[in-house]
């Protein structure tokens, strides 16, 4: 049993070592001094962080992810919350079919769903001759697509394992339906609420291949904007961008983390 034991935590360990080498390597050349990446490195430095920083294409990029993010992740949640609670509560016609449907894109190949959007986004402007191929709004109503699921999977979770009673016991003290919600099962599927925000939020940020077929002139995402980087120059500054957003992730799911336990859903 103890052998046993060594073995399990080492092929662990070996399992996350690999997980983590490419983070390991990314930081690394991110202060590598040199501007052709080379081992080993002839020095470190800072310059490349202060590149990333006065790179246009990259703050113009990350301003329009961080919006398309931010709301694409409140209309993720705002259709995705109810339709956790019609799954949960209610018994409605094709419940199992409805489910797997709102967590398809999750499975689904970016390419595949890119592709079928961009056509069902001409489509829709050939109906209607609305322009939407480009535009802002069909960008978030794509990266929407993406966030739902995760809103779902996740506060479904929480609804599994949350006691009706509670609710019960504040209706019969005289509470409606909505203050019942807003002040007894909200607060109590809280965790799952952020954690979905979170992935739903990172999940939208550092779309690639969606974002490929729906953006339009003048208009680029950062993950673009680096992979149009790259196209032309290979240097540690997009190591240098990569390693900014990766803290600014991380130190946004350990301030959450220590308001609300995402260990409970997650």
């Amino acid at each position: 049993m103890k052998w046993g034991r060594y073995a399990l935590n080492g092929a662990a360990a070996l399992a996350l070592g690999f997980i983590l080498l490419p983070l390991i390597f990314v930081t690394w050349l991110a202060f590598f001094r040199q501007e052709i990446p080379s081992f080993p490195p002839e020095g470190y430095s800072l310059q490349w962080f202060t590149a990333a920083a006065n790179n246009k294409p990259f703050i113009d990029g990350f301003i329009l992810s961080l919006q398309v993010a931010v709301a694409s992740t409140l209309i993720g949640l705002a259709l995705g919350v109810p339709a956790s609670l019609a799954l949960v509560r209610h018994r409605i016609p094709f419940g199992p079919g409805v489910s797997t449907l709102l967590l398809l894109p999750l499975v689904m190949p970016g390419i595949v769903l890119g592709t079928a959007t961009y056509v069902f986004q001409i489509e829709v402007e050939i109906a209607t001759e609305i322009p939407v191929m480009g535009s802002l709004g069909g960008l978030i109503a794509a990266h929407t697509l993406v966030v739902v699921p995760w809103v779902v999977r996740l506060v479904t979770a929480s609804l599994a394992g949350f006691d009706r009673s509670i609710e019960e016991a504040a209706q019969n003290l005289g509470a409606g339906p909505f203050t019942t919600f807003w002040r007894v099962t909200l607060p109590s599927i809280r965790p799952g609420l952020v954690a979905a925000a979170l992935f739903g939020f990172v999940t939208s940020f550092g779309n690639l291949e969606m974002s490929l077929f729906l953006v339009g002139p003048g208009r680029t995402t950062l993950p673009i904007a680096i992979l149009q980087y790259l196209e032309w120059k290979i240097d540690p500054t997009v190591a240098a961008a990569s390693l900014i957003q990766i803290v600014l992730i991380g130190t946004a799911m350990l301030v959450t983390d220590r308001y609300v336990k995402l260990s409970r859903v997650v």
